[in-house]
Formats: structure tokens, sequence, C-alpha cells
């Protein structure tokens, strides 16, 4: 079995990285200047050159305010990538990992989200993310669209932004109007290593157990870590950032429950395993 992997310096592809360098599983993983994605006739020849029997896209355009200055950009990474990929694949008959977003959602719900929840997005990265989902479904029937939410893991995230404030501020303010799942690399990647040796195609949820705030996420950090800090509630509006977030974008990894596949722990568990071991 040969992998590629986009987007190779990212948290999740490094830590596929490291999950696939204890197994069997020959893979090779691509950055930006080595694999334009955006480009048709570059993503085609890697594919038919490589003959991969699985592509596992991790690259996108994550920057939510950036996409709503340039919606170009956010659809080009997003959206078209994603249909040269699903092409290309598709000759080969080479399964597509496609990595997605809670941000297919308005947030306008009080239930965690299912599979087969109407989506509504709201941002340009939310709208760019869908029709992304949408290219890859019509032209490889071989996809694992993989939904999920507030990614942590080897890289720049929310925990280490979190750290490296406490280490200069006494007193820090975080949102507590939005509520989501922290979602650990580590869980998302040991899921997509096992879904995508089936052939259970289709759309999936994967986040972490549990629910929180940005808020309540920070204070566990600090918790964990005995760190003591002031910390003070606002709300979004009075970030007065440009694109909008989900109120509440909580997943219900529904589907891979019916598979008998949901192999995430609770976000706190996850949270402390990783404060232990990487920060």
């Amino acid at each position: 079995m040969k992998i590629l992997i986009t987007g190779a310096n990212g948290q999740l592809s490094t830590e596929l990285k490291n999950q696939l360098n204890d197994s069997n599983i020959d893979y090779l993983a691509l950055n930006k200047s080595e694999l334009d994605i955006t480009d048709f006739n570059k993503v085609n020849r890697i594919i038919l050159k490589e003959h991969p029997q699985i592509f596992i896209n991790c690259a996108a355009n994550t920057n939510v305010d950036g996409c709503e200055k340039n919606e170009i950009n956010a659809f080009k990474v997003n959206a078209i990538s994603a249909q040269n990929i699903a092409i290309t694949t598709n000759k080969i008959g080479c399964k597509v990992v496609h990595i997605s977003t809670d941000y297919v959602f308005d947030g306008e719900d009080n239930r965690p989200y299912r599979e087969y929840n109407v989506t509504n997005p709201q941002s340009i990265y939310g709208k760019s993310k869908l029709l992304g989902e949408k290219l890859i479904e019509k032209f490889n029937p071989k996809h694992f669209i993989i939904r999920t939410s507030w990614l942590y893991g080897e890289g720049n995230n929310f925990v280490k932004t979190m750290l490296n404030l406490a280490s200069y501020k006494d007193e820090l303010s975080i949102v507590d109007d939005q509520i989501g799942t922290p979602t650990s690399t580590v869980d998302l990647a040991k899921l997509i290593i096992s879904l995508m040796q089936t052939e259970y195609y289709g759309i999936f949820h994967g986040t972490c157990k549990g629910s929180c705030s940005w808020y309540d996420f920070a204070k566990k950090i600090f918790e964990l870590k005995s760190i003591d800090i002031q910390l003070n509630k606002i709300n979004t509006k009075q970030l007065n950032r440009l694109a909008s977030r989900p109120k509440y974008s909580v997943l219900d990894n529904f589907m891979l429950k019916v598979l008998g596949l949901n192999t995430f722990r609770h976000w706190e568990d996850a949270l402390e395993e990783y404060l232990r071991k990487e920060v």
C-alpha cells in the first residue's frame, strides 16, 4: 500500500507521519512547494507518477478571516484543489481521504450535528470547504470526507498560543459563547489510518467526545499545567472578527458509531496526554 499526503508540514500530516512510521505502510508527504494542489496538471502528473492507493488531503486554507479577504484564493485552495485531486485519483482507482470542517454548519442548533444534518455555512471558509466536499463526492466515489474541529497537535495551535501568552501575561480574555470540541491530531490520525483501509465511503464526523467553549478549553489547559492566571469571559462580538464563527458547532461522530469505528477519547483526556507528552 502506498499513501500520498498533502500539507506535509501541518499538524495533522505530522501526526499521520508519526503513526505511519510505526507501521509497514509506505507513504510520501508533500508540502506546497513540492505539490501545488491548485494546479491540475501538476496534481495529475504526480498522481500518475507515484500511483498511490490512498491520497490523504490535509492541505487547506484555514485562515478563516483571510478567506473573507481573498475569496478567490479560498475557493481555489479549498474547492478547486479538491476537484483536481478527485478527478486525478479517480483515474487510477485511488481512494481519497479529505479533511473538512465544522464550519459547514451555521452553528444555530443546540445539539450535536450529525452527518446527515443540513449544511449552511456562514463564512467564505465554510462555503469553500463545503464546495470542496461536493466536488470530492462528485468526481471520486471512493472518498472518505472527515469533518473535524478545533484541531491541535504538533505545530502552532490554540494550546500553545495560550501557554505562550501565559508566559508573559497575568490576565487573558477568552471567548465564552462559541461551543465546540477540541480534537487531538493523535485521535484523528488513528481514525484516518483505520478508516482508509476499509470501503466505508462517505462523510464522517471525527472529533473527540464532549464539548466546551474556548474559555473552558483555556481554563482546562491552565488547570492541567498548574498555571495561575486571571481569565475573563468575553463574547464573539467583542473580538470584532471579519468572518462569522459558528456559535455551536459540536459534531456527533454518528456514522463512526454506527460502524463501530468511533475510537475518539474525551477531549479532556486527550488534552491531558498532549500536555504531558508534547508541551
